[in-house]
């Protein structure tokens, strides 16, 4: 069993878990998790925080792209399975937010599939220009920390 962390998600505060079961059809023919469903997990878990901020996240004028991601692919994740994906808050800037992420047993966090990150920027769609971040991101990240 791995309990490596990524150390920026060791430091910084939780900001939300989302509850992912495996499916059947996210398996590959090693009968395993394939690696590019990580992300989609990343991403199912990142929305569910999102919509559980009290206030707007996002406009006509400011949506969140994701500029990087950096996965650690720490254990294969077998079906079935039930998995949490931790997310914190890595760093915030004045347009973009590094989300740590790990992704764990859901029985036993210290059970870790994968860690990393990822780097979200806000910009205008009509522009491609970056724009600040959202209030309700901001204050959803303060009161982590």
């Amino acid at each position: 069993m791995t309990t490596a962390t990524d150390t920026s998600a060791a430091q910084a505060q939780l900001l939300y878990t989302a509850p992912i079961s495996v499916r059947w059809r996210d398996l590959d023919a090693f009968n395993h998790v394939n690696n590019s469903t990580y992300l989609t997990y990343l991403e199912e878990a990142r929305v569910q925080w999102l919509q559980h901020l009290p206030g707007p996240w996002s406009s006509e004028h400011a949506m969140p792209v994701m500029a990087a991601s950096q996965l650690n692919y720490r254990l294969p994740i077998e079906w079935p399975g039930e998995v949490h994906v931790q997310l914190y808050c890595a760093r915030l800037g004045n347009s973009s937010m590094t989300v740590g992420h790990r992704i764990v047993d859901a029985t036993d966090h210290g059970k870790l599939y994968c860690d990393g990150h990822v780097v979200m920027v806000w910009m205008d769609p009509a522009t491609g220009k970056s724009v600040p971040l959202p209030q309700a991101l901001r204050d959803a990240a303060s009161q982590t920390a």
